[in-house]
């Protein structure tokens, strides 16, 4: 690992800085970046006017070609909890990857996969005047993830475990 840090910015639509941190990279590619969020770090939640400390680490997934974001938190060497966001593709600018959260969520906890934020997604498609065509794609891409999930297809065919080994060693 090169130790080069990478910024994440999440978005709302609109372009509304919703909340970021910074992590490490881990992998870069054309199609997406890998990086690490180490444990301790600070998010910065603008739209809750907070800052929160993460207590773990995660691998966090951001592609340039697909709908979705994924974040893994890992504990003792192993996955505990996948955090998945819909949203648009995610964009690379030198050292900060941006993306715009669609508010739809899958989350892996406890053995399952739920579906979470669905009240948010009707109220912001309100709010932030999310046009037909834009909540209509969020609904497919829904269904897109849960098929990628189900079939074990990139990033979810143990790729993300692997990378575990470039945590800092100890950890």
């Amino acid at each position: 690992m090169d130790n080069q840090q990478m910024r994440i910015q999440s978005l709302k639509y609109g372009n509304h800085l919703h909340y970021e941190w910074d992590t490490t990279l881990l992998e870069k590619t054309d199609e997406h970046i890998f990086v690490l969020g180490h444990r301790g770090r600070k998010l910065k939640h603008y739209t809750k006017g907070k800052v929160f400390t993460m207590e773990n680490w995660t691998i966090e997934f951001f592609p340039f070609d697909a709908w979705f974001t994924v974040s893994a938190d890992i504990i003792d060497g192993k996955v505990t909890q996948y955090y998945c966001n819909i949203c648009q593709p995610a964009k690379l600018n030198e050292n900060t990857v941006t993306f715009v959260d669609l508010d739809i969520d899958l989350i892996y906890t406890n053995g399952r996969w739920n579906v979470v934020d669905e009240d948010e997604f009707a109220a912001n498609a309100v709010k932030f005047s999310y046009p037909p065509d834009l909540v209509r794609r969020v609904i497919q891409e829904q269904k897109s993830l849960e098929e990628r999930i189900e079939q074990g297809r990139f990033p979810f065919d143990g790729t993300i475990e692997r990378l575990i080994k470039m945590l800092p060693d100890g950890e």
